[in-house]
């Protein structure tokens, strides 16, 4: 049976990477490794599909150094004793770690003292950002470099490549050039990810690849929404700062894209965040209604649920937007973390020694908004400012103003004693 056409079609050499041209072009940094003979530990990071595992594998086969597959999910802490020992007999082993973000502590405990004293050279890659991701008593001791995703036309030549090249499909079928750009726009920049369509759309036709073949086998774009990767975070960082920003079209886009990867805990967390921390007091009604659309989101499930997120993306992006509550309780935390103060007695739950006229009085109201309630040395601080960019917030600042011009005491029983 024949190898999958992906794996036929990877580059053996510099010269047939596709892209990464600000690596590889000359007198760019991997091609000056080439170059001059060397090579250092590094970390390959980028979205899945254009290529970080192979071009560790083109550095290994060109500079003529052994190297080792190991994957970080699949591969044991025996796996990597086998390596370390094998490391022994080879200079410059080259140890190439798949998804190194998977590592655990033992993995990377055992990993760590081979990479500092040079014993074997780590190649990892990863779909995550290894400023957030990866050891950083790991990191430390790698070079960095971001594996871009492919352009369209990067991805129409290795298409091209595929079609023509003997390892490929030997020039046995052709390809419309409009059926071509339909298996570029939907690969998402993933390389891998086309050469599958390709290859499936080969096998499909009559020995000429149409956009009705393409569109029969590759219904929908490659959406990247790994929970491990940063295309995770991102999708979901897209779709809270285009709320934010007011762009509903953005909005429903990013929303797009999470529905079509079926991930309604995502939806559900982000939207609720979003409504409580970025519209807020702007309109309170909205963030209710959108709490309400979520449980109704869940009950009627896909696809209908998708006409009642919409409704409450739409809501939520061109409502009145405001941070003051996120903004208050910041500025309170921010006060109590420098010092610590005690609560007025008469505030206490169960007020020790005090005499009865100086107690909390629960019968008053009248009394409420005259009493002081922060501790004596904060007692001119204020956490809450009103953002006034909605109708109803203007109401509060209002209200706001005047609680403020009532003087406020510490002193209860000359205060119960003046309001008789």
């Amino acid at each position: 049976m024949k190898q999958p056409l992906a794996f036929r079609m990877r580059p053996q050499h510099l010269e047939d990477i596709i892209g990464q041209k600000h690596l590889i072009d000359k007198d760019k940094i991997l091609y000056r490794c080439i170059q001059e003979k060397r090579l250092f530990s590094m970390m390959f990071y980028g979205p899945p599909g254009p290529g970080k595992t192979t071009l560790a594998m083109v550095l290994a086969n060109e500079l003529n150094l052994p190297y080792r597959l190991f994957n970080a999910v699949t591969g044991n802490k025996k796996d990597l004793e086998t390596i370390f020992e094998e490391a022994k007999y080879y200079e410059g082993l080259i140890v190439i770690i798949d998804e190194v973000h998977r590592l655990n502590k033992d993995k990377q405990d055992l990993l760590l003292p081979h990479v500092e004293n040079g014993n074997i050279i780590l190649i990892g890659a990863t779909t995550s950002n290894p400023l957030h991701a990866i050891n950083p008593a790991i990191r430390s001791r790698c070079h960095l470099f971001e594996i871009k995703q492919a352009s369209q036309e990067d991805i129409e030549h290795a298409l091209l490549n595929a079609i023509h090249d003997s390892r490929g499909l030997n020039d046995s079928v052709q390809i419309e050039e409009e059926a071509m750009h339909i298996i570029a726009r939907h690969s998402n920049g993933d390389i891998r990810y086309a050469l599958n369509i390709l290859e499936i759309c080969a096998l499909a036709c009559d020995g000429i690849i149409t956009k009705d073949v393409v569109s029969q086998y590759s219904q929908f774009p490659n959406m990247s929404m790994d929970h491990d990767g940063d295309g995770y975070y991102d999708v979901l960082s897209g779709f809270q700062k285009s709320i934010r920003g007011s762009d509903v079209d953005a909005a429903l886009y990013y929303l797009g894209i999470m529905i079509e990867a079926n991930d309604m805990d995502s939806i559900e967390r982000r939207l609720l965040v979003t409504a409580y921390e970025d519209i807020g007091l702007g309109n309170p009604a909205a963030v209710a209604r959108c709490a309400t659309a979520i449980d109704a989101a869940k009950r009627v499930g896909f696809p209908e649920a998708r006409i009642i997120l919409s409704m409450a993306v739409i809501d939520l992006t061109l409502s009145p937007k405001s941070k003051s509550a996120e903004h208050a309780i910041d500025a309170a935390m921010s006060a109590l973390r420098h010092t610590s103060y005690s609560i007025p007695d008469y505030l206490r739950f169960t007020p020790v020694q005090m005499d009865e006229d100086a107690k909390y009085d629960y019968e008053r109201s009248d009394l409420w908004n005259k009493i002081q309630y922060l501790p004596d040395k904060l007692k001119n601080m204020h956490f809450y400012e009103p953002a006034l960019t909605s109708s109803y917030e203007k109401v509060l600042a209002q209200n706001l103003e005047k609680i403020r011009k009532i003087p406020r005491t510490n002193n209860l029983k000359a205060l119960k004693k003046n309001s008789k």
